[in-house]
């Protein structure tokens, strides 16, 4: 871009909101993937007016824009892969509004998720979307990427509970859609169509969220499988039987290994396959779906059940969990994490599949991801320096999704496309399809210069 466009920006916004120097530049040049490419510039917006300025500059200049929050995806979403300016919004991290009345929360998008759930949670209220990343992804890129997590199996994923947005358009218009109404067919549902649609068609200033009440109990228990098919059967014998749990997880055998051997979660360390699962609800529903659901993986050749008997024993579980992408980062220096998603009753076959993939490559995939819904999570773990590991790396990583596809499934659970597989995007859309996503991006984008390269 310019100095004349840059002296634009500065003169619009002032100086200390724009950064240009290599070093600050090399900041912002990468995420959690494993992509790479510096700026421009960066711009550390403050406000709406902010991003009404900057893009207005971008849009006469036709200079890309990528928007920017934790940049804790894992897809390449927010490296700008063409230049351009990176749009910091971390600084607009408010929480404007808790609703109590109509079950709300408004919030501009640089607040931290886990943030934003502990101060509804202070009202007796819930936000359910738990990525693993929520003590530092913003709700902006939760929108953005239509992120999910381990509730997601009972409550649902991000779109679920966007009611509205305040959104910055390409050209710098400023487009208002939904709100705090929990019915509305009054015209096209431009909310949903903007969330998940990873800062290629706008940039999100205001979000406004549905919210639930905070359930009264919780139980967690831990249950240890001699192999890991009878713990994905029993992921769909649970939901069969009518039970619904808040989480429901699949761990196989390495995870758990390198998991406990980061963080002491009480796993067992033996098992094949260990399934964490939580309920939820009035304290007598959680009473008898923790004996009915360990009745069942009883039934599954389950041969230890574990019930945590406190809440520090049960944080203990979920930390494990959630501590799963560090501790295989302590195993290799490189981790990809992959995000296939299968209908819930082919889950015990894409297991599988992951399985005849590690074996057919001779490289570990640790598994494990959110059962309940069908989502699990490969890793796919190497050293860049080992030249025939890192070779082997798009081969494994194309076979896993093949094997999604095969199985009715999907590329995509809730880490997005980015980069990292916009080539297998034509796999599972027809043409007819793509034309129609990019109508959308042509009538919000017409230039192309949100997000380029990315998604489809």
């Amino acid at each position: 871009m310019t100095s004349s466009m840059i002296g634009e920006i500065i003169n619009a916004i002032g100086k200390d909101k724009v950064l240009t120097e290599k070093e600050e530049l090399a900041c912002y040049s990468y995420d959690c993937s494993t992509y790479k490419h510096e700026p421009e510039l960066v711009v550390l917006a403050h406000s709406t007016a902010d991003i009404v300025a900057v893009m207005k500059t971008a849009h006469k200049g036709k200079v890309p824009v990528v928007p920017r929050g934790s940049a804790t995806n894992l897809c390449g979403a927010t490296v700008p892969l063409k230049g351009g300016i990176v749009l910091d919004i971390l600084s607009m991290n408010k929480i404007i509004e808790i609703d109590r009345e109509n079950l709300t929360v408004t919030c501009q998008p640089g607040v931290i998720t886990a943030d934003l759930q502990n101060a509804v949670e202070k009202e007796g209220l819930f936000f359910p979307p738990d990525p693993q990343a929520m003590n530092m992804s913003t709700i902006g890129g939760n929108v953005a990427q239509d992120a999910g997590g381990p509730r997601g199996v009972k409550y649902g994923v991000m779109h679920n509970y966007v009611l509205g947005l305040e959104t910055v358009l390409a050209d710098g218009s400023v487009l208002r859609t939904g709100g705090k109404t929990t019915k509305d067919v009054s015209g096209y549902n431009l909310t949903q169509i903007l969330v998940g649609s990873e800062g290629a068609l706008g940039i999100f200033t205001e979000v406004t969220l549905k919210l639930i009440p905070k359930p009264e109990a919780k139980r967690t228990l831990v249950c240890a499988f001699d192999n890991l098919h009878d713990a994905s059967r029993t992921v769909t014998k649970i939901i069969d039987h009518k039970i619904v749990p808040s989480m429901l997880e699949l761990l196989d055998k390495t995870s758990v290994n390198l998991i406990q051997s980061y963080v002491d979660s009480g796993y067992p360390t033996d098992a094949a396959g260990v399934l964490l699962i939580e309920v939820d609800g009035s304290p007598s529903e959680v009473d008898k779906q923790i004996i009915l659901v360990s009745e069942l993986c009883k039934e599954c050749n389950a041969r230890e059940i574990k019930v945590a008997q406190t809440t520090e024993e049960a944080d203990a579980i979920w930390v494990g969990r959630r501590s799963g992408f560090a501790a295989l980062s302590a195993y290799k220096p490189t981790v990809v994490a992959e995000d296939a998603v299968v209908p819930r009753d082919r889950l015990p076959e894409m297991v599988a599949k992951i399985q005849e993939i590690a074996d057919k490559y001779g490289m570990l995939l640790p598994t494990f991801g959110h059962a309940g819904d069908g989502n699990v999570h490969p890793h796919i773990c190497f050293d860049p320096r080992d030249e025939k590991e890192t070779a082997k790396v798009p081969f494994i990583k194309d076979e896993i999704y093949h094997a999604a596809l095969s199985l009715g499934g999907s590329i995509s659970g809730e880490h997005g496309i980015g980069i990292a597989k916009k080539h297998l995007v034509p796999l599972q859309h027809s043409e007819l399809n793509l034309g129609i996503m990019r109508g959308i991006k042509a009538v919000f984008d017409p230039d192309n210069i949100l997000n380029p390269g990315k998604a489809i």
